[in-house]
């Protein structure tokens, strides 16, 4: 037989949840919360509708009211991530002036508005990689709606760019957004060139401090990961580096933050590999070819 709780039984959960969080929160989080993951997916979602009107969003931006409808979301999005920004930055520094912190959320969010231009150059190029990299591509509409490549991609360069600010938490959780709706995990601090393909793409992984060049095409399931995952090693360069015009194969993994993937060198499918490889080369299994490309 079931018995409704008393009072006094549900009081004694409460007053354990309390003593949890007093014993385990040093940084108070109840008075300094954090930015809910919802509302960074929304703040996302308003960058896509910015970026690519049209495509995310069941919107027609007529000639006459254009100027009106991206200068409000512009307004809307300064707004939104200037909120996200301040709760990040409060959190991570509880004893800060609010007032400093305030003012440094909305440089920053003013900042990132103001690459939001050169952000959309940057996918434009993206996208054109994909339509020349991919014979199954139709068009550029195609790839910029439904690819989940360019997907992981526009989230990463967004990330990227609050990342390089010193924005804590926002970054990773759009990363992280992203990884559940592509299954492309790429670390927001990754450094990515231009005009990059990600062909497929589910389980791909880029590491923290892997270094991409321009013109780098991956296929699915390759990991660009580290030697070792010792904590000891944060900050360090742990993950590779794949130089100009790389093409990596399904299925290969490149460690070590040593390793350096030579400018138009490719790496065949499920290779392993934890050696610099020259550029040019072929790579089949983990042994480099003489052959060149």
């Amino acid at each position: 037989m079931t018995h409704a709780p008393t009072p006094t039984g549900l009081d004694a959960v409460v007053d354990a949840l309390l003593a949890s969080y007093d014993r385990d929160s040093g940084d108070t989080p109840l008075c300094n919360p954090l930015p809910s993951r919802e509302s960074i997916a929304e703040f996302f979602e308003r960058v896509r509708r910015l970026l690519f009107p049209g495509f995310y969003v069941d919107v027609d931006l007529p000639a006459a009211g254009r100027r009106y409808h991206v200068g409000t979301w512009v307004c809307e999005l300064h707004g939104t991530l200037s909120r996200l920004l301040r709760l990040a930055f409060a959190h991570e520094g509880p004893d800060r002036d609010p007032e400093e912190v305030r003012t440094q959320a909305r440089a920053v969010s003013f900042a990132f508005v103001q690459g939001i231009a050169p952000l959309r150059d940057a996918l434009l190029q993206d996208a054109r990689a994909a339509l020349e990299g991919d014979p199954a591509a139709r068009s550029i509409e195609e790839i910029i709606l439904t690819y989940p490549g360019f997907q992981s991609i526009m989230a990463h360069r967004v990330a990227h760019a609050l990342f390089k600010a010193g924005v804590p938490f926002v970054p990773r959780a759009i990363a992280e957004h992203s990884h559940e709706r592509t299954g492309i995990d790429i670390h927001p601090g990754a450094e990515i060139g231009a005009r990059f393909f990600i062909d497929h793409g589910t389980g791909v992984v880029i590491g923290e401090t892997s270094s991409i060049g321009d013109n780098v095409k991956i296929y699915q399931g390759v990991t660009l990961g580290a030697l070792s995952v010792h904590r000891r090693l944060a900050g360090s360069k742990r993950h590779p580096t794949l130089e100009d015009d790389v093409v990596v194969y399904a299925g290969a993994t490149v460690l070590g933050g040593e390793t350096v993937i030579g400018r138009g060198a490719v790496v065949g499918g499920n290779a392993f590999i934890t050696h610099s490889v020259a550029p040019g080369a072929r790579v089949v299994g983990g042994s480099p070819s003489e052959e060149r490309r």
